[in-house]
């Protein structure tokens, strides 16, 4: 052994014996050798000497590397002794006279590395070149397997090298493609097809794996080359005589005739071969049972088959040319249903692709004929078959683990494009859908218990997915089978109904349905059994039991006053429901999402709160609701100030959950109602707010009961309208009370509903809390920019920065409702100013166009409500020159010469106009104080042409503020122009 190969076999080592330091010396020694001019005649000289497979291999490599680096350089001689070598070795022949390279005896990853060597040749050199390495090839062929493998490896390389597009190739690869490909046409193909077909007819018993090598080196020439070379009365008998008799070689010649099948072609012509195949004849094998393997790739072929005529169907246009091409289609289709419900499938061919480019052919055909009313049938089947969940993931799936959530995550996904198909389906085929659905519930019903769930569940999906294809209009009038369907869901007792998958797709029918109980009230008795008993509410499983809860609210607003005859049994029903939503163990069962089991209470509401309830019936059942609660609430607060702190967290669990009871409970009542037609029943809810706002007292730091409370008094803002004004002082007082910013926001938000549903009668409170709200705001936000850069995006800095963007809209609606007197009560002037700066900051800077829109709309009112006309008293001292000096300057004219403010952007085009209409309003209320100061300061800072501020003054003082605006923006994008960005304001 000497010292190449004892460096390549310490390069090669994966051992991890040999230490780093060493590798490095041989991974040197072996780059040595490869910068030595003569290392084509090395590496050659070792393939002859070296038995090593690991220096073969390197040597194999390196010549690889060496033609593709360095082969402009190389010397005629050179690629001569290369070319001769490496095509000898291929061969099975002597480099020289007398040493013969046993390459093709060494492992296979040896002969695929001299396939590539001989195929990166190939790119330089054929057929300019060399011309005849294809045909100097094929005699060497009678040598037998070895030299025929040899050959079927380097037509492999060359594929996936060059020729195959499923890789991505450059330019110069392209074009060494096509050259290649063109010079085989037309020198050797035909006598490379030859070999092929001599080779499998004479191996075909004896060596099958060299058949199955042929095979799959044919098969990928098979889309290039001349069609007529595979499809004639030779080779298409012989691919499908082995499908049919050789179990070692049926799955590549499938492959095989699946090239035929999809080789790329004008239609009429794909048309005649298709029909040519007779493809029948392998319809049989999909039902067999055996190779998996094989039953896939004649799936693959069958569904690849049914594509492409389906594609000339499209694209031809003669009759007689779409009846040949029907004909094949309604023979294939049987077996690529079978297919399609029983074989693992190719991924690349999609199952509801191919189906709705059939769907969409029957279009054309209406009546629909007697086959295609079949097939319509075979796919729905295809349908339900898919959209099955997998019974091995049944208890996962019901009690909702990880695994369960990602399964139905998956299938929710899956199912999104079979239910467009389905749409379509019902669209060309509604009899036949409805009726398909109504079997496929009666049997999935009687079907056996180990697969009842699944099939319980796919046939209700299914007709859950007609109600969302269908208009509502169809389901009101029960159109079709519709009166037949939906009646037959209601009285069917599933016998898997306790499954959780399937009582959900059951009650989200049902719902879905519900137009047509509307008009068909006989059947309210049924549906609200389902809603009531173990299928719905009372279902054991918590996510079932919510999400009912959930649904039954929604049908209670839908059939409101028809279900007054009901209310006393359901709320019986619900006696059990009510009690367990404010008990311990449930307020700890925290689900993700919405459905909090709230809404039982909102459909209590809704049914309790009509009018067409009488008053004495009414005051009843809001009684029995109330006092319990509002019980329970107080005694519950009395025990807090007594116990320990760890009871705390419990005890404020429960209040959460009454509050959140009580709030839904009131959605279901209106304001005129209670104030006008039923005081009494106001009263009621005004207790209930007594009793409430004794939460912020008891538990001033527990944000989430301070945020219920909040929630619950925007609730009775609404409904009690005015006459919640008495409770509103010391509510607002105790909120306000170790408020952080993410709880003052929400503070701002019900103050905004309060001024814009009282406007000027909030006067008086709001002049009490402002000061408060701006001496705790002020204190916690900048009135400049936040920081920005890695590390400065903290929840605490997106609270602060929300809490900002709240205050601006406050402090936009308390300006826009008659309210900009409050900032100048006594107890409020001394926040005026820093409001002021952090609204002309804003004004200019803020990186969201709509909030400083909204600052610019602030200062154009308090520039109304604040500033007389022109020599008037002014009636807040140095506001008007705060304006003239800071506003108009930096809001009105810098901050518009910033190339951040993009005219072409709509939101900021609506900011412009605001700031332009400001102008004019600073002009009626100012005068020339503001006209001189704005041209002579402003402008001049600007550099402004004499001609243009002449102008300015002209358009500002007529009346057109549409041609204002025009003039206003062609002066501003002119004096960019004469900055060039070269002057920074502000």
């Amino acid at each position: 052994m000497d010292d190449l190969e004892k460096a390549v076999l310490i390069l090669f080592d994966v051992s991890g014996s040999i230490d780093d330091g060493l590798k490095k010396k041989a991974k040197d020694y072996c780059d040595e050798i490869k910068d030595k001019s003569s290392i084509c005649s090395i590496c050659l000289k070792k393939l002859c000497f070296s038995s090593i497979v690991e220096v073969r291999f390197w040597c194999l490599q390196t010549l690889q590397d060496v033609i593709r680096i360095h082969y402009a350089s190389m010397s005629p001689e050179e690629k001569f002794f290369v070319r001769k070598s490496v095509f000898s070795m291929a061969c099975s022949e002597p480099i020289d006279d007398e040493n013969v390279a046993g390459v093709l005896e060494g492992p296979a990853y040896i002969k695929n590395k001299l396939a590539q060597v001989l195929v990166t040749l190939i790119y330089f050199e054929y057929p300019l070149i060399w011309s005849s390495v294809f045909t100097d090839f094929l005699p060497h062929l009678s040598k037998g397997a070895v030299v025929i493998d040899m050959f079927c490896r380097v037509l492999s390389a060359l594929d996936d090298e060059l020729i195959s597009l499923d890789y991505t190739r450059t330019s110069e690869e392209m074009a060494a493609a096509g050259r290649i490909k063109d010079a085989m046409r037309q020198q050797c193909v035909a006598q490379i097809v030859r070999a092929w077909y001599d080779i499998v007819s004479l191996y075909r018993n004896s060596d099958e794996e060299l058949c199955t090598s042929v095979l799959e080196s044919m098969r990928r020439y098979i889309s290039w080359i001349d069609i007529g070379l595979i499809a004639n009365d030779a080779f298409i008998p012989l691919l499908f005589d082995l499908i049919l008799v050789s179990e070692q070689l049926r799955g590549a010649a499938a492959a095989c005739l699946l090239a035929v099948v999809y080789k790329g072609m004008e239609p009429q012509s794909k048309l005649s071969l298709l029909q040519s195949l007779q493809i029948s004849r392998v319809f049989g094998l999909v039902a067999e049972d055996g190779d998996s393997e094989f039953i896939s790739s004649i799936a693959a072929l069958l569904s690849g088959y049914a594509a492409e005529v389906l594609e000339c169907f499209k694209r031809l246009n003669s009759e007689e040319a779409k009846g040949v091409s029907m004909e094949l289609l309604n023979e294939v289709l049987p077996s690529v249903f079978y297919v399609m419900q029983n074989c693992e499938f190719d991924a690349t061919f999609s199952i509801v692709q191919f189906l709705s480019a059939y769907v969409g052919t029957m279009k054309s055909l209406s009546p629909l004929r007697e086959k295609q009313l079949l097939h319509v049938g075979q796919i729905l089947e295809v349908i339900r078959t898919h959209i099955r969940y997998d019974p091995a993931y049944r208890h996962n799936l019901d009690i909702l683990d990880k695994i369960g959530r990602e399964e139905e995550d998956r299938v929710a996904e899956f199912r999104k494009d079979l239910l467009v198909l389905l749409r379509s389906v019902n669209r060309v085929a509604p009899d036949v859908t409805q009726i398909f659905i109504r079997n496929s519930l009666a049997g999935a019903v009687a079907s056996s218990p180990d697969r009842n769930v699944e099939e319980v569940e796919a046939a209700l999906y299914l007709f859950y997915a007609l109600g969302e294809s269908i208009s509502d209009e169809s389901i009101r009038t029960g159109s079709g089978l519709l009166s037949e369907l939906v009646p037959m869901l209601l009285s069917t007792r599933f016998p898997c109904h306790s499954n959780r998958l399937v009582a959900l797709v059951y009650l989200e029918t049902v719902t879905r349905f519900m137009k047509f109980i509307q008009e068909n009230s006989q059947y309210i008795p049924m549906v609200m059994a389902a809603f009531l008993d173990e299928r719905g509410i009372h279902h054991p499983n918590i996510n079932v039991s919510r999400r009912a809860s959930y649904l039954f609210m929604r049908v209670v607003k839908l059939l409101k006053v028809k279900l007054v005859p009901f209310i006393e049994t359901i709320l019986q029903s619900l006696q059990d429901t009510v009690a367990r939503f404010t008990s311990m163990e449930y307020a700890a069962k925290d689900l993700p999402g919405s459905e909090d089991g709230s809404h039982i209470f909102e459909a209590i509401g809704l049914l309790i709160g009509m009018e067409d309830v009488p008053l004495e019936k009414q005051s009843d059942y809001l009684s029995a609701l109330l006092t319990p609660l509002c019980q329970q609430v107080d005694t519950l607060l009395k025990h807090a100030k007594l116990s320990s702190s760890e009871e705390a967290p419990a005890k404020a669990g429960i209040i959460q959950q009454i509050i959140m009871a009580i709030n839904s409970l009131s959605k279901g009542f209106s304001e005129r109602l209670v104030t006008a037609s039923r005081p009494a029943i106001g009263l009621m809810f005004k207790q209930t707010l007594d009793v409430l706002l004794q939460v912020l007292v008891v538990f001033p730091k527990v944000e989430p009961l301070r945020s219920k409370v909040t929630s619950f008094l925007h609730r009775m803002v609404e409904t009690l309208g005015a006459s919640v004004f008495p409770y509103l002082p010391k509510a607002l007082e105790q909120l306000l009370v170790e408020s952080e910013p993410k709880e003052m926001a929400s503070f701002l938000l019900l103050l905004n509903q309060l001024i814009c549903k009282f406007n000027t009668l909030f006067r008086d409170i709001l002049e009490e809390v402002f000061p408060a709200i701006a001496g705790r705001i002020f204190n916690v936000i900048r009135t400049d920019a936040f920081p920005s850069g890695p590390g400065t995006n903290t929840e605490e800095v997106r609270e602060l920065q929300d809490l900002q963007r709240t205050l601006y809209t406050f402090l936009h609606v308390i300006a826009t409702h008659n309210l900009s007197s409050v900032f100048l009560s006594p107890k409020s002037r001394g926040y005026l100013d820093p409001m002021m700066q952090l609204l002309l900051y804003t004004s200019c800077n803020h990186s969201d166009i709509l909030v400083r829109k909204a600052c610019v709309q602030i200062f154009i009112t308090l520039i109304k409500d604040w500033c007389s006309r022109p020599s008037g008293e002014e009636k807040v001292p140095g506001f008007q020159k705060f304006i003239i000096e800071a506003f108009a300057t930096n809001c009105c004219l810098y901050s518009l010469l910033d190339k951040s403010f993009e005219f072409r952007d709509a939101n900021t085009l609506v900011l412009f106009g605001e700031i332009v209409l400001a102008q004019k309003v600073m002009y009626e209320k100012f005068g020339d104080e503001f006209l001189i100061h704005f041209v002579s300061k402003a402008f001049a800072a600007a550099h402004c042409p004499q001609d243009l501020a002449a102008q300015y003054c002209q358009k500002l003082q007529g009346s057109d503020i549409k041609a204002l605006k025009s003039f206003y923006r062609s002066l501003i994008e002119s004096l960019r122009m004469q900055q060039n960005g070269s002057l920074v304001f502000r």
